[in-house]
């Protein structure tokens, strides 16, 4: 042991002095060399930038305080002029390659000093061809995208085994679907591009190396390029987030998150300039690949990208020597390891004592709460689509072998229909449809398609709109009918019995700009119903939402049903959340996963036969010409909702209002048609680009279908009708039509009776049929509430690291589910009639009150529920989760009135006595977090705060580290929250439920866009337990709706224990079978690690089984189980849950 002690390792926060370390070291030099002492030179050998950067001068001066450490920074000059006989002697290398920096003779220097590297110089000329990073990555079986090479020729670059197709490209004979990865294959050229299919847009993403602020941005262009070689990959879905994980040795990895550069092109930079990143956990599995990736390339220093998707974590890109740009642990850490890396490697002949430091236990962190604050854990929401153009429907009977032979191109006789949406099938009904009328033009025609004229005139017409099949706007269905056309009377003998086909053609339905403007604004104020959601008004900018998903500690994940409509409403809405810029394609291809598999927020099923006879009786009682009676609204109206009993006594006489519309459409017909005519209206555009000949068109077909050759009335259009005149109503004002308001009304009050009673008349009847309908929905809802009581490190930020963040230990999972009206109305009946509550639970009377009053589920309508968990309780107690459910019925209607129901706000569980008696703020700073207390209940209108009362009460802190929000707001009223206003090009940050003062007061409209304003968000019950939920779900789910009417009295007493069972969100039940001696993997759902465990004895099929029996059930092309999850419950029952990222991929096969 020397005079001098062991060798000492110092870490600390301190604020470096570059100029004093500069002489330290030049005096530690000295003296070791002056007392003939030993000392190991740490020779860097980079380029100026990198060897001076911020990053490493911290890291070596760190590095220095090893006694016998002395680091030499080699000048650049001399690297690139000089010989390596000329560079300076060192007895380690730090070498790594940046553009201009001579590789070769860095690894000449190696051979004749034969120092120790600590990265190998060889490995990095692999590093720079993706190719090889490819390949070494897939023979150590470390996880990456799915991946084809295609090598051009420089000399003849059409050569090349690329087929290119309009929505796929098949390399090297493997396919790929758009959305699918560009990238050079020379990993210094940073040029790299995502196409995105044509159904979200089209187009492209061009990624490239930070410019300024910017890291992509979007282009029209879809096709690949066709000079240079490339990788092409399976685009992964990674809700918008990439991680960044850098090594120190096999031993250690730090991983940081950022936005992808890929989502809208906006870099996020600090205050000094820097991109934003925040720390996070890796798993079992992703540390192990840390450690692969460090010892397969042989760089000790490496960093690499990592892509978190579909519930797996794949290598995209390893990037050879890289730092963490600012973080005084890292840089700790990594002096640390690479100093007693260099003391263990080199002491020993240097005749240097060292001893082997032990390492250090890592201390497990554990989020700290107190006080009488709650957490929020879970949001999930339900929304209806934005506003959008018309729904259209054109049938007609074909017999025409082009269409026999395209009914059989798309395997249609397996199953009895096809559906027709991409642009190729639509092209080639086009073609057919241009091809009959050609036909009949030359031939004079034939008589049975002369009958069709006019409808395959209609049909070219629509499908040549728009110039392009871009987007989801159009579709065809084809259905077999093998007798033909069915009769509809016995005097129709001479019908042909032939076999023929139904072409339905579906068109309209777009989410219109108003739509966009609504959607974008909802998920801006959406963001408020999180804690800190005030956000700078709060006087804590970058609190709440935006700060929560930033920082990496916000689970989100997005689902929307497979239309157009609802998918861009659903990106629009993220957009506004989250802040985004530029255009929705690469937000829907990247944040919005689709939810067809078993019907989630899809349903294609035919109606059922409860729903059919529930027609069918809707058109008998309306069709009765004579006024309503007692015994009609006890028929028609059993659950005695307020608007519908009013509604009835507006109609009157049913058959005499619908002879009113249809005499109004008439006159409506006759207006248009004068405006044609008129010279002034010649080449009018209409809103969304429709012209006047095709408002025509969708009118006259209206007024056709509504009126049948019997004289009777269709009442089934009555919804169409209504869509068709608040439209133009809201969007078509200009042309000034007369007597539209009063055919808007007369069609309103018949749509508000018939829209919701086709979901059921009797109160059974709509639990039956809406309890069929949001099946998987109403599953997965109930997994996504479980899930919360899991322990996930997915969606955590690593505290050790994380000291600019205030409460790293928070974490908010976000499931959002857009869809369309008919999921909206059965999910409503469920929770309605589902016996959620008790009938003499004073807060859920009112509610349903409420609910009863409301006349329609418009655009954007939001049911949420909130989960809260007060870790200050129990874990076996009940009340340890809160929950709460909210409803808002989406965007104001034309014209409507004061006379509208609303809610009250929060409303109190409790008695009286409990309620708050005057409003109070709590503001933590440190928790991020802001609550707003009310006054008593009976001051329902009070004003909210302001600017000047936060400032006031920004001091009033109340709470404890970690609260989020206040137990007493659970008692207590407030005000309804403001109506939400959007103001086209102008972003406000302003709160959902707060600082009303700030929002333009407008009814109704927006008088700069002329955009719906949005309803307020109404509590329906503010202190449901999670028991309480979990089983209402369970009796839904099991198949019982019937026993679902009635409720049991919601015990309040401690229990012993209290484990929801865990579920499967999909329709049909999972066998269980008892089998002794059974091994399963067991994988926990926030990691992929597996282990083996011992079945008990109460076990299901194994994993090949459960697969099989769902795509015998499901009979669906999407694949979003290819990683099924086996969760362990704590009863000792194990089954299969969903994995949680699930998104529809392509069957395609492997290209290795």
């Amino acid at each position: 042991m020397s005079e001098f002690g062991p060798p000492k390792f110092i870490i600390g926060d301190e604020v470096l002095n570059i100029d004093k370390d500069a002489q330290d070291h030049r005096t530690k030099k000295q003296r070791l060399e002056d007392e003939g002492r030993k000392m190991i030179i740490v020779g860097i050998c980079a380029m100026s930038k990198k060897s001076r950067s911020k990053p490493m001068r911290e890291i070596l001066t760190r590095l220095e305080r090893f006694e016998y450490i002395v680091t030499e920074i080699f000048e650049e000059d001399v690297i690139l002029q000089e010989p390596v006989e000329n560079w300076p002697l060192c007895d380690c290398l730090i070498s790594f390659f940046s553009k201009g920096f001579p590789l070769e003779k860095a690894v000449a220097y190696a051979e004749l000093r034969k120092p120790y590297v600590i990265n190998d110089l060889q490995k990095q000329f692999g590093l720079q061809d993706r190719r090889f990073v490819y390949k070494v990555l897939r023979d150590e079986g470390i996880g990456l995208p799915r991946y084809a090479v295609l090598d051009r020729d420089p000399d003849n670059p059409n050569d090349s085994d690329l087929i290119e197709a309009d929505d796929a490209v098949e390399v090297n004979g493997h396919g790929f679907q758009k959305p699918f990865v560009e990238k050079p294959v020379s990993a210094e050229d940073h040029n790299i591009y995502i196409y995105y299919p044509m159904s979200a847009g089209g187009g492209s993403q061009r990624l490239f190396r930070k410019i300024g602020s910017r890291s992509s941005v979007y282009s029209p262009e879809s096709r690949v390029r066709k000079q240079g070689s490339y990788i092409y990959e399976e685009f992964m879905p990674t809700d918008g987030t990439d991680v960044k994980v850098y090594t120190v040795g096999p031993d250690y990895a730090h991983a940081e998150a950022r936005k992808s550069p890929a989502l809208d092109g906006k870099v996020e930079r600090d205050s000094e300039g820097k991109e934003v990143r925040y720390p996070v956990i890796l798993n079992n599995i992703e540390k192990l690949i840390a450690r692969k990736v460090s010892l397969a390339f042989k760089q000790t220093v490496c960093g690499f990208d990592l892509l978190r998707a579909n519930g797996r974590s794949y290598v995209c890109d390893v990037n050879g020597f890289s730092f963490v740009k600012n973080s005084q642990k890292y840089y700790d850490d990594c002096a640390k390891i690479l100093g007693n890396l260099i003391m263990r490697e080199l002491a020993p002949h240097y005749d240097i004592p060292w001893n082997i430091p032990s390492v250090e236990e890592e201390v497990p962190y554990v989020p700290t709460t107190s006080g009488t604050m709650m957490e929020l854990r879970c949001v999930i929401g339900v929304m209806r689509h934005g506003d959008r153009t018309p729904k259209q429907k054109l049938k007609m009977e074909v017999r025409n072998p082009k269409f026999f032979k395209l009914f059989a191109k798309y395997n249609g006789y397996k199953y009895g229909k096809i559906k027709l949406k991409r642009p190729t099938q639509l092209q080639e009904v086009l073609d057919v449809a241009r091809y009959l009328l050609s036909e009949l033009e030359s031939q004079d025609g034939i008589r049975e398609i002369e009958e069709k004229k006019c409808k395959l005139e209609q049909l070219k017409t629509v499908l040549e709109m728009y110039g392009h099949f871009s987007g989801i706007n159009r579709k065809v269905q084809l259905k077999y009918q093998p007798t033909g056309r069915p009769r509809h009377s016995s005097s129709e003998d001479d019908v042909n019995v032939e076999p023929s086909l139904l072409l339905i053609l579906k068109w309209g339905g777009e989410l219109t700009p108003a739509g966009r403007v609504q959607a974008e604004e909802l998920g801006r104020a959406f963001r408020c119903i999180y804690p800190g959601g005030q956000g700078e008004y709060a006087g804590f900018p970058g609190c709440g939402l935006l700060r929560l998903h930033s920082t990496y500690r916000h689970d989100l994940k997005i689902y929307a049903s497979d239309e157009g409509r609802v998918q861009m409403t659903a990106a629009a809405f993220t957009k506004g959340m989250l802040a985004l810029e530029g255009e929705l394609t690469p937000i829907l291809v990247q944040m919005v996963k689709s939810a067809h598999t078993n019907g989630l927020l899809d349903f294609d099923k035919d109606s059922s036969s409860v729903q059919a006879k529930v027609k069918q009786r809707l058109c008998e009682l309306l069709g009765q010409d004579r006024d309503f009676s007692e015994v009609d609204i006890e028929k028609l109206a059993p659950t005695g909702a307020k608007s519908l009993v009013d509604s009835m006594d507006l109609i009157g006489n049913p058959v005499i209002k619908c002879q009113v519309v249809a005499e109004l459409i008439k006159y409506l017909i006759k207006q248009i048609k004068m405006r044609l005519e008129d010279p002034a209206y010649k080449d009018t555009k209409l809103y969304h680009n429709e012209s006047l000949e095709l408002m025509l068109k969708r009118w006259c077909k209206l007024d056709k279908d509504f009126k049948m050759k019997n004289g009777q009335f269709d009442i089934t259009k009555i919804p169409d009708i209504y869509d068709c005149i608040k439209y133009d109503c809201l969007h078509n004002s200009e042309l000034q039509l007369n007597r539209t308001e009063e055919l808007y009304e007369c069609a309103q009050e018949l749509a508000d009776v018939i829209i919701p009673q086709e979901y059921g008349l009797t109160g059974q009847e709509k639990l039956e049929i809406g309890a069929g309908i949001c099946l998987p929905l109403l599953r997965k809802i109930r997994s996504d509430l479980q899930r919360n009581l899991d322990d996930e490190t997915v969606h955590r930020l690593n505290p050790k690291y994380s000291h600019n963040v205030l409460s790293p230990g928070r974490h908010v999972r976000t499931r959002l589910y857009f869809t369309s009206e008919s999921h909206i109305h059965s999910l409503l009946n469920c929770l309605r009639l589902g016996g959620l509550c008790n009938e003499d639970d004073e807060q859920w009377k009112r509610a349903m009150e409420y609910l009863g009053a409301v006349k329609e589920l418009n655009y954007m309508t939001q049911i949420v529920i909130m989960l809260y968990e007060d870790p200050n309780k129990d874990p076996a107690s009940e009340e340890r989760f809160h929950v709460e459910l909210h409803f808002s019925p989406g965007a104001k209607g034309y014209g409507d009135d004061e006379s509208y129901p609303s809610g009250s706000g929060y409303r109190p569980a409790s008695s009286k006595e409990e309620q708050v008696s005057e409003t109070s703020f709590d503001i933590s700073p440190s928790s991020d977090s802001f609550s707003l207390l009310s006054r008593e209940a009976e001051d329902c209108s009070q004003d909210l705060p302001t600017l000047s009362d936060l400032a006031r009460y920004k001091t009033r802190l109340s709470g404890s580290q970690g609260s989020l929000f206040s137990k007493e707001l659970l008692n207590a009223y407030s005000s309804s929250l403001p109506d939400l206003k959007t103001v086209e090009g102008i972003h406000r940050n302003y709160s959902y439920g707060v600082l009303p003062d700030l929002c333009l007061q407008i009814p109704g409209m927006d008088t700069y866009t002329m955009v719906p304003s949005i309803r307020p968000l109404e509590t329906l019950h503010n202190s449901l337990s999670l028991r309480q939920v979990d089983e209402f779900l369970q009796k839904l789910t099991d198949g019982r709706p019937n026993q679902a009417l009635t409720s049991p009295r919601c015990s309040k007493e401690m229990l012993l224990t209290y484990t929801p069972k865990r579920i499967t969100p999909s329709p049909f039940s999972l066998p269980l079978r008892t089998e002794e001696g059974q091994f399963y993997r067991s994988s926990n759902p926030a990691s992929n690690s597996s282990s083996t465990m011992h079945s008990p004895s109460n076990s299901m099929n194994t994993v090949d089984d459960y697969l099989s029996s769902f795509e015998a059930a499901s009979n669906s092309a999407e694949t979003p189980l290819d990683t099924p999850t086996l969760l362990s419950s704590l009863d000792g029952v194990e089954v299969f849950e969903e994995s949680p990222e699930s998104v529809s991929k392509p069957k395609v096969t492997d290209s290795f």
